[in-house]
């Protein structure tokens, strides 16, 4: 749970000077607001596979928050694989991403037994869904039913895609390996070698502190702290219905066509179409963008335009 510790502005910072014009009161108005900082969040950790309570705060990215865990339990920050929120089981659907609710209680899961699987490529599609921890590492986040990958046990929701044959896919994103999956011809065999998270003696190990068991539960918050690559985070609104569904949407289209599932993405697609008026102020936009790097389609991106126009008319539901 985050605790708030505003700072108080010095004696100086309050005081106000008169002169000619008064100007030299506003600019010391000014100053004294500019020193003033943002609260401190902090917010409760553990790792999955179980330990005791760590305090985490001042970090703006997903790398810092890997780097401030890492130093909270004296651990290499390389050793994480990604985070989960509110649960300190595998599960995809509360994967930590570039936003944090100001209640959420994080769960670190650490790298566990590597594996070497040997693959046929009997189908068109591997039947995967890759998304990434934003620190350098892709993982597998969806199987799909009866596929090839299904197939085999020894494969599962939450390893970490290190390396294909000799190539190493560490510090790759999410869609770069869909893309190397996907490129790989029918009929190939190949050695994909995974990392599992770690996993403790039984599976459903709980917190040693119960969060439901608090005064006030975990995840419960409207409020979330918006992670960004570039700037500092900042503290918003919890997404509404209509941006839960607008994201929901894409996140589906990006599967669908790109094999990936990532929120985050979605969110900034999101936020790029929801001023725009046409197809083509979009497109430009997304050419304009990070977002180029990843070669969206003209189909795509039409696909795109029409769940963001839906979003906006009332036609998609959460």
């Amino acid at each position: 749970m985050p605790s708030h510790q505003p700072s108080t502005p010095s004696r100086h910072q309050q005081q106000q000077h008169s002169g000619p014009g008064g100007n030299s009161s506003a600019a010391s108005s000014a100053a004294a607001a500019a020193k003033v900082t943002q609260p401190k969040l902090v917010f409760h950790c553990q790792q999955a596979h179980g330990s005791p309570t760590g305090l985490i705060s001042g970090f703006t990215n997903v790398k810092e928050l890997y780097e401030k865990i890492a130093e909270c339990y004296d651990i290499q920050p390389s050793e994480i694989l990604f985070c989960t929120l509110n649960t300190h089981k595998v599960d995809m659907n509360k994967l930590l991403g570039g936003q944090i609710g100001l209640d959420d209680f994080i769960f670190a899961h650490r790298k566990g037994r590597p594996k070497e699987i040997e693959i046929t490529k009997s189908e068109d599609a591997l039947g995967l869904t890759i998304t990434d921890n934003g620190a350098g590492y892709a993982f597998i986040k969806r199987i799909k039913e009866g596929s090839i990958i299904d197939r085999m046990k020894y494969i599962n929701v939450g390893d970490h895609i290190e390396r294909i044959d000799q190539t190493s896919l560490v510090g790759c994103r999410h869609y770069e390996v869909a893309k190397m999956l996907k490129d790989i011809p029918k009929g190939t065999t190949f050695i994909m070698r995974l990392v599992e998270p770690l996993q403790a003696g039984f599976s459903n190990i709980g917190p040693r502190t119960n969060p439901g068991t608090a005064k006030k539960s975990y995840g419960s918050g409207k409020e979330t702290l918006r992670l960004r690559a570039n700037g500092p985070a900042r503290v918003e609104e919890a997404p509404d219905s209509v941006v839960e569904a607008a994201v929901e949407k894409i996140n589906s289209l990006l599967e669908s066509f790109m094999g990936i599932n990532d929120a985050d993405l979605a969110t900034q697609i999101w936020e790029m179409g929801q001023e725009k008026t046409n197809t083509m102020d979009f497109a430009e936009a997304i050419d304009n963008s990070d977002l180029e790097a990843f070669g969206f389609t003209d189909d795509f991106i039409f696909e795109l335009w029409g769940a963001i126009t839906d979003a906006k008319a009332g036609r998609l539901r959460k």
